[in-house]
């Protein structure tokens, strides 16, 4: 697989986190919170890319990534759309009199490519009006059905039809309409201790719902009936599971797993690659991964997507969703891979929370005190990747190192440096 750092085209980069593939629009504060991760994508940037991004990104970290990617600063545009509530950013670039300064942008660079975050029609609009390839497409843009189809599988009912179709093992469980949650959440319980509902367009835990035989129903006001929703059984489980495959033209690929971390139902970090997963397990993975793949490239789909499963105690995988879109960890994964010339390097994503709000220098310079600021050349050592956050204190890091072991020590080692914990 090519990846998108090694393509010889220029790219438009396209953070958009506000699209309605993941969750609904109207989601305003989530998409909101989502979008301040949308500086991390200044790592796939390379001399002459242009980034289009929902916030600002600052001089401090801007100048952090430039010098650790070896990429001169002023090398790369960096166009910022105004947070714009209920439109998808693609869209948003109109609204206020953008798209005429990037089609200035993109006319000076004749080989230019878009790389959105999320597939959405959208953003499709925005590439074909600019006359532009979207990666990695061979033939321009995908096609209607294929954007039917990736609208589909980013949907819990979506996913659970193909994946039924595909012989992947699932949790007991249905989809329903809003005015038949209470009754299909009622039979689930009669024979599930306990359920999750799921909005059907939701993502990274937002949207999910625990209900436990016996529990007094919610306060809140019922949902509108028209609404969509999957009850699924909930699955007593040690550990999240993930693979990032890859659709091209040619054949389908794993390009890497790992162990996601989760707080209530809601992605908080990842670890890989996988470690300690039975061998048979480890097989299914790696075959419904591709087996998923395979169906999405059947469908006209080209570029990456992701399987979230849980594993039993006893090594028992169930399938609970796919994102066919660039998701949480491939931006990570492809600077690890880009730091690191594509060594084999053990990484991890998480948060970790300081005592005391702080500028992004002074965090940079406590991981440097500590010996855990990674620089250019070396193949162990701390990253902040998503610039200084709201609060000054939850700041996003990803961690590499030669071992799992090691691994572990640095992020001992970084939450100590900043002074509370790591999630």
């Amino acid at each position: 697989m090519i990846s998108e750092h090694e393509d010889p085209a220029t790219l438009v980069i396209l953070a958009n986190f506000v699209s309605p593939l993941a969750v609904d629009l109207t989601e305003a504060a989530v998409l909101r919170q989502w979008a301040e991760q949308a500086p991390r994508k200044l790592w796939l940037a390379r001399s002459g890319d242009v980034l289009i991004t929902p916030v600002p990104l600052s001089e401090p970290f801007r100048r952090y990534v430039f010098h650790r990617l070896g990429v001169p600063e002023r090398s790369v545009t960096v166009i910022t759309v105004p947070d714009t509530p209920h439109l998808p950013m693609a869209q948003a670039l109109a609204e206020h009199d953008l798209v005429e300064p990037l089609r200035a942008l993109v006319t000076e660079r004749p080989t230019a490519r878009l790389l959105p975050t999320a597939l959405d029609e959208a953003s499709v609009a925005l590439a074909a009006d600019l006359r532009i390839p979207v990666v990695p497409y061979e033939t321009g843009v995908p096609n209607p059905g294929t954007m039917r189809a990736v609208s589909a599988m980013n949907t819990k009912s979506g996913f659970r039809t193909t994946a039924q179709s595909l012989g992947l093992r699932l949790p007991h469980g249905q989809a329903c309409t809003g005015a038949e949650l209470g009754q299909v959440t009622t039979a689930l319980l009669s024979s599930h201790r306990r359920v999750v509902l799921k909005t059907d367009r939701s993502a990274g835990g937002h949207g999910l719902h625990f209900v436990s035989r016996g529990d007094q129903p919610p306060p809140s006001s019922p949902p509108p009936p028209e609404s969509r929703w999957v009850v699924e059984e909930y699955v007593e489980h040690t550990r999240a599971v993930s693979a990032q495959g890859h659709a091209t033209a040619t054949g389908v690929e794993v390009v890497y797993d790992g162990e996601m971390r989760m707080i209530g139902g809601s992605f908080a970090g990842y670890c890989s690659p996988l470690k300690d997963l039975p061998a048979r397990s480890a097989e299914e993975l790696t075959d419904w991964t591709l087996a998923l793949g395979g169906q999405l490239a059947a469908e006209g789909y080209r570029g990456p997507y992701s399987l979230d499963l849980v594993c039993t105690q006893d090594g028992t995988l169930y399938a609970l969703e796919c994102n066919v879109r660039r998701t949480a960890t491939t931006t990570a994964q492809a600077m690890v891979s880009r730091l690191t010339s594509g060594g084999r390097s053990v990484w991890s994503t998480g948060t970790v929370t300081a005592i005391a709000p702080m500028t992004f220098d002074e965090a940079v310079g406590h991981l440097s005190e500590a010996g855990l600021d990674f620089q250019p050349g070396e193949s162990e050592g701390v990253l902040l990747y998503a610039d200084r956050p709201p609060d000054g204190r939850s700041w996003r890091y990803t961690a590499l190192a030669p071992a799992h072991t090691r691994l572990s020590e640095l992020e001992v080692r970084l939450a100590a440096t900043l002074g509370h914990e790591v999630l």
